[in-house]
């Protein structure tokens, strides 16, 4: 129960698993007369175990490349077999290692190419692996050529099973997912900004900073995100339109975002570093820096927050890039005092910690800032919306009498991507 809870899409999964495998059951059972194919019926077991993926594109790019690999394997391997059958028992015990040598070893050698291995590796094994039995069977040709159907239809038929339940019930969607992440990744990195001048100057005067410190924490998970990403953003490829996703999404803009996110998550890891040893350097010294840093820690987490929601909403936004001119500006005074050199007389082991905090600051301007050209890149290709307080509304007058007074009517509004 405390599973179901936790992960409850998990728990759905492991249902829709169960519902396809009933539903092979039932035409195994049943034997409608466009299935009798007997002991076949293994091979749509099969599929369906193998195929079903927890998401909609693993199961749609698992189902297609194993169709297509077997009905491109089946057919080659006939041909192949009938070739060495007509150079008799001697030719045929030469020409078939020589075949499964050469074609074998090709399809391996794809297997290496990152532009097969991608969407293609698990095609391609089965490719090899169908190749070769058909290739060795002992059975005659039309008999390998009634078996290679109905095996290829029992496949297909396992596949599209696997494909109707992922979709029908209760789909996942690893673009969705991704989409959701990138946002996610943004509001983690925002947290921390929010937090960190309060706490690295001290400032207990806010009092939800000193109860729950777990925006400290919270970026890290972010360092880890980019194998995860790039498995959702291949497999979004296999997906079609649904929702706010359209055909030919841009998701490979989406991996832009997140590595950007994630160079701004070790400019925060460092960050941290310092943030935990802060008590340690005199008031006087960290006071020379704490209104610059102020604002742009401030700046950049308001600037990741809007950002974060205009990506979730897909919608276009001026305000991230007004919170990055401010936090500019800040970077510029900061700057200024640093080249005054307003320390004389303080201890060197002091003045390096905080300008390492002021230096690395000041990086993270720059990592703000190609977080928002790679997002508006991304509303550009993917057409976002621009955003607008007023989506629509009326405007009448109170009386006949006076028509300068008006009363302005909202019917709706969409989201606020301000504070």
């Amino acid at each position: 129960m405390k599973f179901g809870q936790d992960h409850p899409r998990r728990l759905i999964h492991s249902f829709k698993v169960g519902v396809a495998l009933v539903l092979i059951s039932t035409l195994h059972h049943f034997r409608p007369s466009f299935y009798a194919f007997g002991d076949n019926i293994m091979w749509a077991v099969l599929t369906v175990v193998v195929v079903l993926e927890f998401s909609v594109g693993a199961t749609l790019g698992k189902g297609l490349n194993r169709m297509l690999a077997t009905f491109l394997a089946g057919g080659l391997g006939v041909g192949t077999h009938c070739l060495a059958n007509l150079s008799g028992k001697k030719g045929e015990a030469v020409l078939t290692p020589i075949f499964i040598f050469l074609i074998a070893g090709t399809v391996t050698l794809m297997r290496f190419s990152p532009r097969f291995k991608v969407r293609y590796d698990y095609g391609l094994i089965i490719f090899i692996l169908t190749f070769c039995l058909v290739s060795l069977s002992d059975e005659k040709e039309s008999e390998m050529l009634e078996i290679a159907h109905e095996r290829l239809l029992t496949i297909i038929i396992g596949s599209c099973i696997a494909v109707m339940v992922c979709i029908c019930i209760c789909p996942v969607w690893a673009g969705e997912d991704l989409h959701n992440e990138i946002a996610g990744n943004m509001e983690k990195l925002a947290d921390f900004f929010e937090g960190f001048s309060d706490e690295y100057f001290n400032n207990s005067d806010t009092t939800h900073v000193v109860q729950d410190k777990s925006f400290m924490h919270r970026y890290k998970s972010v360092l880890s995100s980019k194998s995860s990403e790039e498995t959702m953003a291949v497999l979004a490829r296999w997906e079609p339109c649904h929702g706010k996703f359209k055909f030919h999404h841009p998701w490979k803009q989406y991996l832009k975002i997140g590595n950007q996110t994630r160079v701004c998550a070790y400019k925060i890891e460092a960050l941290s570093a310092y943030l935990l040893h802060s008590k340690q350097n005199p008031h006087e010294v960290q006071s020379m820096i704490q209104e610059s840093c102020t604002i742009i820690s401030s700046e950049c987490g308001k600037t990741l927050k809007e950002s974060s929601l205009g990506v979730r909403h897909m919608t276009k936004s001026s305000m991230p890039n007004q919170h990055v001119a401010n936090a500019k500006n800040a970077v510029e005074s900061l700057k200024s005092v640093l080249r005054t050199n307003p320390w004389e007389g303080a201890d060197y082991v002091d003045i390096i910690a905080v300008a390492a905090v002021a230096s690395l600051l000041i990086d993270v301007v720059d990592c703000i800032e190609k977080i928002c050209e790679a997002i508006e890149e991304l509303a550009s290709l993917a057409r976002f919306v621009p955003s607008q307080l007023l989506h629509q509304g009326t405007v009448q007058p109170i009386s006949k009498r006076d028509d300068s007074i008006h009363v302005i009517i909202i019917d709706e509004i969409t989201p606020r991507l301000y504070e």
